[in-house]
């Protein structure tokens, strides 16, 4: 059935990246590194040429269609600016998918993060049909924790991890979405549509 290539929500498109949005990739970046670098270890060597960018979409397109890893660009319903980065990840073990994200400085603070995951959830569970969805974060990051909670997820667990930027072991909340106590969370009943590689409608 899967996967989903394009999602639209009332405010988002959340689509596999393309190589011409390299530019718009590195100019949300750029603008919200001081931001990001406490919580993401991939934005300690950030900014990167822009000629990393394509190296890197090309990279994320290729792992997407080959069903591997997939990483999407969260964009404005117009595409004209990047918002954002989020991805539905084969890390944490068989019949699951791990959410990852991060919104630009300027953008925080408008739910954008809560929307895209509520939409991811769905798509991971109804479309991949997978068994769990977990999200990961550093204990600290309370805007972040906050996605989790207002989608209906539990808090299984805090472990002992090696901090995202280095040196010593922090604390990082995993937090879980089982299929069979989804219905009736709020990511259940999160409207949009999502779409495959050849724009046929999958939700």
């Amino acid at each position: 059935m899967g996967p989903a290539y394009r999602i639209v929500t009332s405010r988002l498109v959340i689509r596999c990246w393309e190589p011409a949005d390299a530019p718009k990739l590195k100019e949300a970046i750029d603008s919200s590194v001081d931001h990001l670098r406490p919580w993401l270890p991939w934005a300690q060597n950030e900014p990167e040429p822009l000629e990393r960018k394509y190296e890197r979409i090309r990279r994320w397109r290729g792992d997407f269609d080959l069903g591997l890893d997939f990483i999407y660009g969260v964009f404005d319903r117009g595409e004209a600016r990047v918002l954002g980065g989020t991805g539905l990840h084969n890390r944490v073990g068989i019949d699951a998918r791990e959410i990852g994200y991060w919104i630009r400085s300027d953008s925080i603070g408008q739910g954008l993060a809560t929307e895209s995951s509520a939409a991811l959830t769905r798509v991971a569970i109804e479309v991949d049909k997978v068994q769990r969805v977990e999200i990961h974060m550093v204990t600290g990051n309370d805007r972040s924790a906050s996605v989790p909670r207002k989608l209906g997820y539990v808090h299984e667990a805090t472990v002992r991890r090696p901090h995202p930027g280095g040196g010593p072991l922090c604390e990082t909340m995993i937090w879980t979405m089982f299929a069979d106590r989804y219905a009736g969370s709020f990511a259940a009943n999160f409207p949009l549509q999502a779409y495959g590689f050849g724009g046929d409608r999958l939700l």
